[in-house]
């Protein structure tokens, strides 16, 4: 089994990105937001425990699978000793499998990515996202609030690549991850 994290700000192409790399290689996509809106969706809000737990299954559920692997998408603030541990959280249920870790760190300007959240293919699988000037406040605070880019070094992991995305298409991005990684 294999996991590996995409991991980066937000609207820097976490979701585009994994949806490239799963069509090159035998890993499933799991995007955060595969979560995060259907639970909106029923409850009205945002509700963290419910997301959370429902992640938690799907983890369980797929490493005890035969699946080759996942591709995770994470915003993770470096910052935060409590994404720290859900890594290690979500390691931890996929380690007694033998799995493999990787992780791909993505970094974009926030002008990009401002414009980024902004793409058909992001609004289509995220309809938290539409009402375009909260989104883009939302981003806008939140890089404010969260340091969700590594210092050099910081990332303590093998099979760690860090890439600026910025001009580069995610079908190459994902290319770059797939030879890197020999997944």
């Amino acid at each position: 089994m294999k996991l590996v994290f995409i991991i980066g700000d937000a609207a820097v192409g976490k979701m585009t990105v994994g949806q490239e790399l799963m069509k090159i290689t035998d890993l499933r996509l799991f995007h955060n937001h595969m979560t995060i809106e259907p639970v909106i969706e029923i409850f009205g809000r945002y509700d963290g425990k419910t997301i959370s737990q429902m992640r938690e299954i799907i983890f369980k559920n797929f490493a005890a699978s035969d699946n080759y692997g996942m591709i995770f998408t994470y915003m993770w603030a470096f910052d935060s000793p409590d994404d720290w541990d859900y890594v290690e959280h979500v390691k931890e249920i996929f380690r007694p499998y033998g799995t493999d870790f990787y992780y791909v760190e993505l970094i974009a300007p926030q002008e990009i990515r401002l414009q980024r959240n902004e793409t058909e293919n992001r609004l289509n699988h995220k309809a938290s996202k539409r009402d375009i000037e909260l989104s883009n406040q939302r981003l806008i605070t939140d890089d404010k609030n969260y340091r969700c880019v590594s210092y050099e070094g910081e990332i303590p992991f093998d099979n760690y690549l860090r890439i600026d995305n910025s001009d580069k298409e995610p079908e190459e991005v994902a290319k770059l991850i797939k030879e890197a990684f020999r997944l």
